[in-house]
């Protein structure tokens, strides 16, 4: 019987408009690669074929061992590429998953494990065994261990994979508003909360990434960050792009520059803290660099001085990306063209939001701020999180008036560049006025001697906070306390001039490589700086 014109197919409404899923994507993308190598890692090279019969075979031992469309997996590994095929299999398993940070503590990966109510642990047995039989031990929902390997606390999932033969990958149908993944927040302002994130969402952060960062063609990606985090978010875009991943062990930057050079690097992601470390190191210059095609940097501010630095030294090839958990990776972008070094207050904004998404700078209120005043950032867009694991209160909250708020206050030119100047927790309030850390930071980071720093408000009892700067020298500089001051003072005024200076061999760093301010409150709370005034 024909079907009248305009009329969908009984049954066939769900599938006719559901969208590719980052499942989907996964199927196509290593089927379109083939042959080419897609991975590597030390001494081990592995074509998206290979991948694909590995993540195959992965897929039948998980569902043999229990693991089904909404079974809750974590991943707590060292670099390997045993997580990127575990990674491929959950995805195409329908599981929801969680990273465990390989630098987490014990009381960290139970805190997760429990609040996101995780059965299962795929874990790495070379780094990790006695953490997961402690891990066993303290969290009774735990209830299958998957070791990446030889292990006597959980099922070797590489060797029962052995035994498999492999099938050509199919994507499931799963609800694209379906979890799939809780990704975990800092914690930096009291217990981590649990981001919930949907297929839908993960695959128009894919897409946003895609469309926004200029990938450059069949690119030679370098990873120096884990794999279950960061690291593991460029495989799709480089595998669509034609390319291939090499991986490093973990962030060291003479192992960095000597990779670029060896592998003709053409692109790379790196934070703030891991820019700074390249262009200190001693033998930067004997480094050939010049593959390198696009640098994409963000997770937390950059000193505009280092970023001119880094643009004059390597060369045009940075973008910085801006977002967070609540919103991933691509709320706005500034671009290579948009790096001028002649332009400090430039190389301070974190760009322009994307066609995407909807941005607004929203006072107390909820009221759009007019240009050049600060406001908080707010988003609305298909990257949002769904909300904060079994957090309602706190769900609203971020939701409040039909917008994610992301505690961040930024100012808008008249170009509709964004510049972050802080997070609403940071703000300082000292003798009554509002000062934002990150101001300083940038006037601090101009002085020549300073390699990095990082501001904070410490109690006080005259003046209820007291700016209190924390710096680190660059190497052979004696940079002193009283000319930080002073600089300050004459680019900001006098409330914005640290009251202490404390001068340290490096700034502590969360796990996503952002300055740890909850440590460096807890560390120089009560401690006298080497100027007060």
């Amino acid at each position: 019987m024909a079907v009248p014109s305009g009329a969908v197919p009984a049954g066939a409404g769900s599938a006719l408009h559901r969208p590719a899923l980052q499942a989907d994507v996964l199927v196509a993308a290593l089927a379109r690669a083939g042959d080419r190598p897609a991975l590597l890692l030390g001494a081990q090279v592995l074509s998206a074929r290979e991948l694909a019969e590995r993540i195959s075979c992965f897929v039948q031992v998980y569902a043999s061992l229990g693991l089904t469309q909404g079974s809750a997996v974590a991943t707590l590994s060292a670099n390997r590429p045993e997580v990127l095929v575990s990674g491929g299999a959950t995805l195409l398993t329908g599981c929801r998953t969680t990273a465990l940070h390989p630098l987490g503590s014990l009381d960290d990966h139970v805190y997760v494990l429990r609040d996101a109510r995780i059965d299962t642990l795929v874990f790495d047995p070379a780094e990790f065994g006695e953490r997961a039989a402690e891990l066993r031990s303290r969290v009774p929902g735990l209830t299958r261990l998957v070791a990446l390997g030889p292990s006597d606390v959980g099922v070797d999932v590489v060797a029962a994979a052995e035994s498999c033969v492999p099938a050509p990958l199919r994507a499931p149908v799963l609800d694209p508003d379906a979890p799939a993944l809780i990704g975990y927040t800092g914690g930096t302002t009291g217990l981590p909360k649990g981001v919930v994130h949907t297929h839908r969402s993960s695959a128009a952060v894919l897409a946003m990434m895609m469309t926004e960062w200029p990938w450059p063609d069949r690119p030679r990606h370098l990873v120096c960050s884990p794999l279950s985090h960061a690291g593991g978010t460029v495989f799709l875009p480089t595998l669509l792009k034609g390319g291939s991943l090499v991986v490093l062990p973990r962030f060291d930057a003479g192992e960095v520059l000597a990779a670029i050079e060896r592998h003709r690097i053409t692109s790379t992601m790196l934070v703030p803290s891991m820019i700074y470390a390249l262009l200190d190191h001693p033998r930067f210059d004997d480094y050939d660099l010049s593959s390198l095609e696009a640098v994409f940097y963000g997770a937390s501010a950059i000193s505009p001085t280092r970023l001119g630095e880094a643009i004059n030294r390597i060369g045009p090839v940075f973008t910085q990306f801006y977002g967070q958990a609540e919103a991933p990776m691509t709320v706005t972008v500034l671009r290579p063209e948009d790096h001028d070094a002649d332009r400090p207050g430039r190389l301070a904004s974190c760009g322009r939001p994307v066609p995407w998404v909807r941005v607004a700078l929203l006072d107390d209120e909820g009221r759009e701020v007019p240009e050049g005043a600060p406001g908080e950032i707010c988003v609305q867009g298909a990257l949002t999180m769904q909300g904060y694991h079994e957090r309602p209160q706190e769900t609203a909250e971020a939701f409040a008036g039909g917008w994610l708020h992301t505690g961040d206050v930024a100012r808008r030119d008249g170009e509709g560049f964004l510049t972050i100047v802080d997070r609403t927790k940071d703000m300082i309030v000292t003798g009554g006025f509002n000062v934002f850390p990150r101001e300083i930071e940038l006037v601090l980071g101009t002085h020549p001697g300073v390699s990095s720093a990082a501001v904070i408000g410490v109690p006080h009892e005259r003046w209820g906070e007291a700016v209190t700067a924390l710096v680190v020298r660059r190497n052979g500089e004696t940079v002193t306390a009283d000319e930080l001051v002073a600089l300050v003072r004459k680019r900001k005024g006098s409330v914005h001039a640290p009251k202490a200076v404390h001068f340290l061999d490096e700034i502590p760093l969360t796990p996503v490589g952002k300055p740890d301010k909850k440590a460096l409150r807890a560390r120089f709370g009560g401690a006298a700086g080497s100027h007060v005034h």
